[in-house]
């Protein structure tokens, strides 16, 4: 007897979405893309594999996500590819790739799986999803208020806003913030014995991440490090009030987090952070700033670029702390068949009203069973209604219809008042 294979599972921190899952995400995206339409961001589609040099010159070599997290690996030619750790590097190789910064404007999004090779736990997967938007060639404040106001919306519509809390702050020019770097690297060399092993590794190469530490030892002398806001020039200084004013007017809260640098060494100017106390240590949702010096960086014209990404699987994690989540069933209607003529004629039946009603969400029982097994199914399916269909029915080209979330009663109809009455209780609904 042949020895029962070993069944495989999945690799540690990448998740499956499974089916009773999917109709969240589905609707989560649905919103999102509702949303960003009604800005006017057009989506663009990216590989999910790069070259790995990309994320070098863009993230850097000294950063955690490169020396650590990146998963790096040789092609049968012997180049070094990368699966993509995050999207903005992306999204500007195609931008420059395909000639669409050169005197031009775009406001772009995209959707799709990230991937860190990190210590998994809940709100932080090794493969997991982002949805991110990119905006080039507009150098104003006005830019950076409307991809805050974006999310903002998204959260209202999403009935998530009284949840989270928006954070910015300004990383000011490249030229003002190395002359920062000078300060703050003489105060943390004044308190050394306060840094934990993290941050004396930063300490030369990136000072400016040891202020975004958690550890809470490290707070009280945090608090009184110097900062950045206090080191900008007038043009900086003069692009984040113009920032707060438009957020002021509309009445969007926010707080001037001074410690906000972000992770990635290409930020400047606006940056800015949603977060929630909800979700524990993954408290933030949605994060992003401006990044215009990464565009020579990468090989282009010096332009303007901002833009954020935010965690699907965090912001789900918010949605599963409401009471309710508009999420539509993945039945409308459920076919029930008992009998070789029921089976051929109401087979027949569902292709046309697939037909006529391409909106609807018809599933058709297959496999057979009794009317008892197939009402079993027809209930779990979550369908309002089910058609049902013996041999007598098909003889008459009639159906019965049969409620199945409320208390009415079955009903007789012929093929034409079943077609109508569908129509009329199931309108299409535009995603």
């Amino acid at each position: 007897m042949a020895k029962q294979q070993q069944a495989i599972q999945a690799i540690r921190g990448m998740h499956d979405i499974l089916p009773e899952q999917s109709p969240y995400w589905q609707w989560l995206e649905s919103q999102a893309r509702q949303v960003l339409a009604g800005y006017g961001y057009q989506e663009i589609r990216l590989p999910i594999v790069e070259k790995t040099e990309l994320f070098k010159r863009s993230i850097g070599e000294v950063t955690d996500i490169v020396e650590k997290e990146m998963y790096t690996f040789e092609d049968r030619n012997g180049d070094s590819l990368t699966l993509r750790p995050e999207g903005t590097a992306g999204c500007l190789r195609a931008c420059l790739e395909h000639g669409l910064l050169h005197n031009q404007s775009h406001r772009l999004w995209y959707y799709g799986p990230m991937f860190r090779h990190e210590r998994p736990q809940k709100g932080r997967y090794r493969q997991f999803y982002q949805l991110g938007v990119e905006t080039y060639g507009m150098p104003g404040p006005d830019i950076d208020a409307e991809v805050v106001l974006l999310t903002d919306r998204l959260w209202k519509r999403l009935g998530i806003r009284d949840m989270v809390e928006l954070q910015i702050n300004s990383l000011g020019t490249s030229e003002e913030r190395l002359a920062y770097r000078g300060t703050l690297v003489e105060y943390f060399k004044q308190h050394l014995s306060l840094l934990d092993e993290d941050s004396l590794r930063r300490l030369e190469t990136n000072p400016l991440r040891i202020l975004d530490s958690k550890n809470p030892e490290m707070q009280a002398m945090l608090q009184q490090a110097p900062v950045l806001l206090e080191h900008l020039g007038a043009e900086s200084l003069a692009h984040f009030d113009s920032l707060k004013a438009t957020l002021d007017d509309l009445g969007i809260a926010y707080t001037i987090n001074t410690r906000l640098v972000r992770g990635l060494d290409y930020y400047g100017k606006t940056v800015f952070e949603w977060v929630t106390e909800r979700l524990g240590s993954q408290g933030t949702i949605c994060a992003g700033g401006r990044y215009d010096g990464l565009i020579e960086q990468l090989g282009g014209k010096a332009n303007h670029a901002i833009g954020f990404a935010m965690g699907m699987e965090r912001i789900l994690a918010l949605l599963e702390l409401l009471e309710t989540v508009p999420v539509a069933a993945s039945v409308d209607v459920y076919m029930i068949r008992v009998g070789s003529e029921a089976e051929a004629a109401g087979m027949r039946l569902a292709e046309s009203i697939r037909d006529q009603l391409p909106h609807l969400k018809l599933q058709v029982n297959c496999g057979g069973g009794s009317f008892k097994s197939q009402f079993k199914k027809a209930d779990k399916s979550g369908a309002e209604y089910a058609i049902v269909i013996g041999d007598d029915e098909a003889a008459r080209s009639e159906v019965a219809l049969k409620p199945l979330r409320a208390d009415q009663e079955q009903r007789t109809l012929d093929h034409s008042q079943l077609l109508q009455f569908l129509r009329d209780r199931h309108q299409p609904q535009s995603l």
